[in-house]
């Protein structure tokens, strides 16, 4: 890998002031931390919920279910093709809306109306409250006061965001800032094949969102996901990031890649060469059409690129490769030890039967990688738990990492805050 040159001060750590000293991880396994990340994070932020392909027509819907906030939520795109979002509860008892077998899983669909299973109160796509059962029974009842609870709703580049709060202190693309929004003429939409993969992990969310923030564990935990000698090879360079942004609560890392199809045989996987596939996605890449490649990727300009990895606050990740494909990361929380990784894989749909293969084997390489990643951090948490240990050093490929928990304790100390002025 090309060597690129660290900022003036030395190192990212010192260029954007985040100190050297080593750090607590007692946010990763406090209980008390936890809730106050439910009210102070997660009820105040942006969060991404999906994209605007899993609502391809009028009166398609999906339901996201968000422990951390403790609630679930309607994402339909209305007959007027707006998309919208409410809070997934009926207004006569409370019951929970759409749902289909098991009340706690999400679902999806399409339908003109929601009918709530308890009592058959119905409600347009709009949110309206458009029949009550037995209306004449109730006292001085307009339907007009009983629509569904709506929830704050933006779509920016095709992504699907929500604010649960009462009033978002920012707009979106506010709350994204320049560094993300740049990246607005990517081609998202032209990459709609969709690999989704969802797993419970025994681990804080912000431990998984370490692990996909920093690659200086890759030729170390991945060394067997790799020939031998490409992997000692690897071990021997270790990894060095040429770029690291931070913008607000958010990150980025950048990455210089390799040409899989330049190595040498041994160097690669027997199946990386007959399907022309692997980790780093599909070799014969498909035209996406740039004019002009957005400004905010590859910020060190690297040749080859390797792939641009956006951490946007608080728990979702996008992440662009150099090989025109991209994935998203989420990560919800549902106890201080415990969260949801979901992982999508978006291509440009395959036109032959060897894209097909070349997007199977990038899929299946990237769900190995994060079960290794994922146990991991389950050992990580059990002894971090232990507090055997209360101070960790990080270096400076760990930069990120060290931003994100600061950013956290940030969130909670100005909730905290605002509590006591009110």
């Amino acid at each position: 890998m090309a060597r690129f040159p660290k900022p003036p001060e030395g190192s990212w750590t010192e260029h954007y002031g985040l100190g050297t000293e080593p750090m607590s991880y007692e946010d990763s396994i406090s209980t008390e931390f936890f809730e106050l990340e439910r009210e102070a994070i997660f009820k105040r932020a942006w969060l991404n919920v999906g994209r605007v392909e899993q609502l391809p027509r009028n009166g398609s819907y999906f339901t996201k279910e968000l422990v951390v906030a403790r609630t679930s939520v309607i994402i339909v795109r209305d007959r007027e093709g707006q998309v919208r979002a409410f809070h997934n509860v009926c207004r006569h008892r409370g019951n929970k809306l759409v749902w289909n077998d098991f009340p706690k899983e999400e679902t999806s669909g399409i339908s003109r109306q929601f009918v709530c299973k308890y009592h058959g109160w119905r409600y347009d796509l709009d949110g309206s409250c458009s029949f009550v059962q037995q209306e004449q029974e109730f006292f001085d009842l307009d339907k007009a006061d009983y629509g569904l609870v709506p929830v704050h709703c933006d779509v920016w580049a095709g992504f699907i965001f929500i604010h649960l709060g009462k009033e978002p202190e920012q707009s979106l693309t506010e709350f994204l800032g320049p560094m993300v929004t740049a990246l607005e003429n990517y081609p998202f939409h032209l990459q709609s094949e969709r690999w989704f993969y969802r797993s419970p992990v025994n681990a804080n969310w912000k431990l998984y969102l370490d692990a996909f923030q920093e690659f200086y564990h890759a030729p170390v935990l991945h060394a067997k996901q790799t020939p031998p000698d490409f992997s000692a090879a690897a071990q021997k360079a270790g990894f060095e990031a040429p770029y690291y942004g931070i913008d607000g609560p958010h990150r980025v890392v950048s990455t210089a890649g390799i040409h899989p199809w330049n190595l040498a045989p041994n160097q690669l996987k027997p199946m990386e060469i007959l399907t022309r596939s692997g980790l780093f996605g599909p070799w014969d890449m498909p035209d996406l059409n740039f004019e002009q490649q957005p400004a905010g990727l590859n910020p060190a300009g690297c040749d080859p690129w390797g792939l641009d990895s956006f951490q946007i606050f608080p728990n979702f990740v996008i992440l662009i490769w150099g090989q025109s494909w991209y994935l998203t990361y989420h990560y919800w929380p549902t106890a201080s030890n415990q969260h949801i990784f979901e992982g999508t894989l978006y291509f440009v749909p395959a036109k032959t039967a060897r894209e097909r293969v070349a997007h199977e084997l990038a899929a299946l390489s990237f769900k190995e990688y994060g079960h290794q990643d994922a146990n991991t951090l389950e050992a990580t948490q059990t002894m971090l738990e232990s507090r055997v240990l209360d101070r960790f050093p990080l270096g400076d490929q760990e930069v990120l990492c060290r931003h994100l928990h600061k950013v956290a304790g940030e969130w909670v100390d100005d909730y905290k805050r605002q509590l006591t002025e009110v």
